[in-house]
């Protein structure tokens, strides 16, 4: 039990998180695509997409706790100096030890998250890419630097409106096919961004690649 509280207290200092991987690999998808970058995947995620690819994620209970300055020691071995954190859902922990020593190393620290929890952390870049499952916390918006919207079906695109009515005038958007939906989908992506520019297509290149 002892154990277990420690663990506990860790992860809610942030000295721990549930790491399900880490890899120095290229940003795929949206702003900062065909960036390299050091991925930190984080296990625990309760948003429920069904298109998920990585719902092996979603468990944190799977994924042991494993000490931030570990990770940060893999993180800046790597010539790339970005880190990407990513999940499952990032926003479910406390994230400001992790940014704080990748900052002090030099490391820009980008984040993907679904908005759905408070957000900790220092931040050079926020992807917001909002669930319907579990919309956003509205403080979270004003905090996006990047808005990206998987389009699965047509009524997406009205989701995709009015999530980019909340965030600010200087966020990039974005409008990306959920891979399953890739050929159906891209047509309307194209014609939709053709007939507003304001949004860009965001594609997950790195599968196109065969890269991680």
């Amino acid at each position: 039990m002892e154990t277990k509280e420690k663990e506990k207290t860790l992860l809610e200092q942030g000295l721990e998180l549930p790491l399900m991987e880490e890899f120095y690999t290229i940003q795929g998808e949206g702003f900062h695509s065909g960036k390299p970058a050091y991925f930190i995947r984080v296990g625990g995620c309760d948003v429920g997409c069904h298109w998920c690819d990585v719902k092996e994620s979603w468990d944190a209970s799977l994924h042991p706790p494993t000490k931030v300055d570990d990770i940060v020691t893999n993180a800046i071995q790597y010539p790339g100096k970005a880190v990407v954190v990513t999940g499952g859902e990032p926003s479910m922990y406390n994230l400001d030890y992790i940014t704080a020593q990748l900052k002090s190393k030099g490391i820009e620290t980008f984040i993907e998250t679904s908005g759905a929890y408070n957000l900790t952390g220092q931040w050079d870049w926020v992807c917001l890419s909002p669930k319907k499952t579990s919309p956003p916390l509205k403080d979270n918006f004003a905090k996006a630097n990047e808005l990206k919207i998987i389009v699965h079906n047509k009524s997406d695109f009205e989701w995709a409106e009015k999530n980019a009515a909340q965030v600010t005038p200087s966020c990039k958007l974005f409008l990306q096919p959920e891979w399953s939906k890739a050929k159906e989908m891209m047509p309307l992506i194209v014609e939709y961004v053709m007939a507003h520019p304001e949004w860009n297509v965001s594609l997950q290149t790195h599968k196109y690649m065969n890269i991680p």
